[in-house]
C-alpha cells in the first residue's frame, strides 16, 4: 500500500506544466528515453448539426453539378421518332463522357463516335421550315433529339425505299414491319423476320410501305424530307453526322433538316432509368406506380 500511494504522488509532482502544453515520451537514437514538450492544438467550437447538414448538402450539390456537367445528364424523351428502341416516356441517363472532346486516352472510356450510335443533342433547326422552329418544344439549339447516327464524316448517304446506303452499299438493318397505333405507345409488331448476323439493330416501317416495296412499286420520299432522297445521295461534311430515327415513317431527321454538327452532340444514349406509360390517365399517386413500365426501368440503351 504504501509503495503505490508513493508511485502516486511522484507521477502528480511530475505531472506540474505550463497551460496548453502536455508531455509525451519519445525515444533518443541512442534507445535512451526523453521527454517532449509538445504544444497542444486548441479545439474549434463544436458543429452545429445544422451546419452539418449545410455543408453536406453543399458537397452533395458540386458533386452533382460536376455529374452533370462532364458525365451524365438525365433527358425526358417526348416523342415516337425512336419507337420501338426508345418510348415516349423514357427518361434516360446520357453518358458525356465517352464523347468529350479532347485527346483520347487509351485507360479512359472514351472514344469516337460510330455509326449505330444512338446520340442525344441540340436540335440544329430546321432551314425548310422555319415556323415549326417556333415551337416550345422545337427550339433549335435548345432542345434535345435523341437518333441513331448512320453517317460518319465524308460517307455519302442515300436512302432508297427501305434501304440505306452507304458510300453504295446497303446498311445491314433488321427491318420490322410494325403499326402505329397511339402517337404515344409503343408501335405493335406486325411481323418480324429473323435477325441476320450483321444486323446490329432494328429499324420499323408501316405495313403498306413494306407492302409496297415487295410488289415493286417505287416509294417516294416524303415532301419533309429534302436530304439523300429522290434520287440524290448527301455528303456528311467533316465534324458532323447523318442521323435518323429508327420509327423510320415517323421521324423527323437528317432527311428532313441535315447535318448533326460535332459540337452539337451532348452523348450517348446510355440507360433507362425509368419509363412511364403516358397513355394512361393519372389520377392518384398509386397511377404513378401503376402506369411506370417496370419492364423497361433499368434496361440498357442499344
Amino acid at each position: 500500500m504504501f509503495a503505490m500511494n508513493e508511485s502516486a504522488v511522484t507521477t502528480q509532482e511530475k505531472s506540474k506544466e505550463k497551460p496548453g502544453l502536455f508531455r509525451s515520451r519519445s525515444v533518443s537514437p541512442n534507445g535512451r528515453k526523453r521527454d517532449a514538450d509538445v504544444e497542444a492544438e486548441p479545439m474549434g467550437p463544436a458543429k452545429s448539426v445544422l451546419r452539418e447538414y449545410f455543408e453536406s448538402a453543399v458537397v452533395t450539390v458540386i458533386m452533382a453539378l460536376f455529374g452533370m456537367t462532364f458525365i451524365v445528364q438525365a433527358v425526358k424523351v417526348p416523342t415516337g421518332s425512336m419507337q420501338n428502341t426508345i418510348t415516349v416516356g423514357d427518361h434516360l441517363l446520357v453518358n458525356k463522357f465517352v464523347f468529350a472532346p479532347g485527346p483520347r486516352l487509351s485507360f479512359l472510356p472514351q472514344r469516337e463516335i460510330r455509326r449505330g450510335d444512338i446520340i442525344v443533342f441540340k436540335y440544329p433547326g430546321n432551314p425548310f421550315d422555319s415556323e415549326r422552329d417556333k415551337q416550345d418544344d422545337n427550339i433549335p439549339f435548345k432542345v434535345n433529339y435523341v437518333k441513331r447516327v448512320i453517317g460518319l464524316p465524308g460517307d455519302t448517304v442515300e436512302v432508297k425505299g427501305l434501304h440505306v446506303y452507304i458510300n453504295g452499299q446497303v446498311l445491314p438493318e433488321h427491318i420490322i414491319v410494325a403499326e402505329n397505333i397511339n402517337e404515344k405507345a409503343p408501335l405493335k409488331i406486325v411481323e418480324e423476320t429473323p435477325r441476320q448476323g450483321n444486323e446490329a439493330y432494328d429499324v420499323y416501317y408501316f405495313k403498306d410501305k413494306v407492302e409496297a416495296a415487295r410488289h415493286g412499286q417505287e416509294i417516294g420520299a416524303s415532301s419533309d424530307f429534302h436530304f439523300a432522297v429522290n434520287g440524290k445521295p448527301a455528303k456528311v461534311p467533316d465534324n458532323s453526322y447523318f442521323v435518323m430515327g429508327d420509327d423510320r415513317d415517323n421521324s423527323l431527321d437528317s432527311r428532313a433538316w441535315g447535318f448533326v454538327r460535332r459540337d452539337l452532340v451532348i452523348g450517348r444514349a446510355m440507360f433507362v432509368y425509368w419509363s412511364y406509360d403516358e397513355t394512361q390517365p393519372f389520377g392518384n399517386p398509386i397511377d404513378f406506380f401503376t402506369n411506370t413500365r417496370w419492364s423497361r426501368t433499368g434496361t440498357m440503351v442499344k
